[in-house]
C-alpha cells in the first residue's frame, strides 16, 4: 500500500486520467477527494469509487469554489499529502477562427486554474507532500492550430520547475506527469461517435514508436510513482508517458512504411 495514511485531492478526478488515478490512489491506501464540474459524471464516478472517496462539485476555473472545496477535504480527511492539478480541457484554437472567449477559457481552466488550485491547497500540505500537475506533449510538439492549448502546458511545464524551486523549504516536492495520445472522453468533441474514434485511434497509433493510443491507467501509475514515497528525491521533474511520440519520433509506424517503400 504505497499510500497508505496518505491524502489526496484530484481535480477533474470524475473522467479520464483523473478517474482513473483516483481508483489507483484508492487501491494504495489513500484517502481521496476528487472534483468535477458535471455532477452527472462526478456522481457516476463517486458510485464506482465507492463510499470512501469523497466527490465535490466545483469548476476549476472558479477560485472560491477551489478553495471551498479543499476546506471540505480538510474537514473530513485533515491536512493533505497529495495533489494532482489533473482537471483541463481540449479545444482548438486556429487563427483566424478563434474568439477572444474560447481562447480565454482554455488558458483560465488550464493554466491559471492549476496555479490558483495549488494555492488553495499549500496551507494545508504536510511536510513531504507531493503535487502532481498534468502536462501534455502539445507542449513541444507544434501542432497546428491549438496554440491556446499548447501555451497552456508549455506553461504547466514551466509552472512545474518554479513551483519546485518555491515549495523546496517545506520539503513538498513537485512534479510532472506528460501523457500523449491516450484514451479518454477528451477526444469526444473531435470524435463523437465509435467510428470517428476508431478512425482517429488508428491515425494517432501510426505517429506514436509503440504503435497505439495510451491507456488512462498507464498514466495514473506514473501519478502514483510521483505521489508515493518512492519519489522521494525526485522534484522538478517531468515524467513522458507518450508512447515514444516526443522521444522516438522516426520510430512510429508511419515511418517505417515509408522507409520499407
Amino acid at each position: 500500500m504505497r499510500l497508505e495514511n496518505k491524502t489526496a485531492l484530484i481535480t477533474g478526478g470524475n473522467s479520464g486520467i483523473g478517474l482513473a488515478t483516483a481508483r489507483l490512489f484508492l487501491a494504495e491506501g489513500a484517502r481521496v477527494a476528487i472534483t468535477g464540474r458535471n455532477h452527472k459524471t462526478l456522481d457516476a464516478a463517486a458510485a464506482e469509487l465507492g463510499h470512501d472517496v469523497l466527490a465535490i462539485q466545483a469548476d476549476v476555473t472558479d477560485i472560491e469554489a477551489t478553495e471551498r472545496a479543499v476546506a471540505k477535504l480538510v474537514a473530513k480527511f485533515g491536512t493533505l499529502d497529495i495533489v494532482f492539478a489533473n482537471a483541463g480541457i481540449p479545444g482548438a484554437t486556429p487563427v483566424g477562427q478563434t474568439s477572444l472567449a474560447s481562447f480565454e477559457e482554455i488558458i483560465r481552466t488550464n493554466l491559471t486554474a492549476v496555479f490558483f488550485t495549488i494555492q488553495a491547497a499549500a496551507p494545508h500540505l504536510n511536510p513531504g507532500a507531493s503535487i502532481i500537475l498534468n502536462g501534455s506533449v502539445h507542449a513541444v510538439m507544434g501542432v497546428p492550430g491549438y496554440s491556446a492549448y499548447a501555451a497552456t502546458k508549455a506553461g504547466v511545464r514551466a509552472m512545474t520547475r518554479n513551483l519546485a524551486s518555491e515549495f523546496a523549504p517545506r520539503r513538498i516536492r513537485v512534479n510532472q506527469v506528460t501523457p500523449g495520445g491516450t484514451k479518454t472522453p477528451i477526444w469526444s468533441e473531435q470524435a463523437p461517435t465509435d467510428a470517428a474514434m476508431a478512425g482517429l485511434e488508428k491515425t494517432l497509433a501510426g505517429m506514436v514508436a509503440l504503435g497505439r493510443m495510451g491507456e488512462a491507467e498507464e498514466i495514473a501509475k506514473a501519478a502514483l510513482y510521483l505521489a508515493s514515497d518512492e519519489a522521494s528525491y525526485v522534484t522538478g521533474a517531468e515524467i513522458v508517458v507518450d508512447g515514444g511520440a516526443t522521444g522516438a519520433p522516426i520510430g512510429a509506424p508511419v515511418y517505417r512504411v515509408a522507409a520499407s517503400q
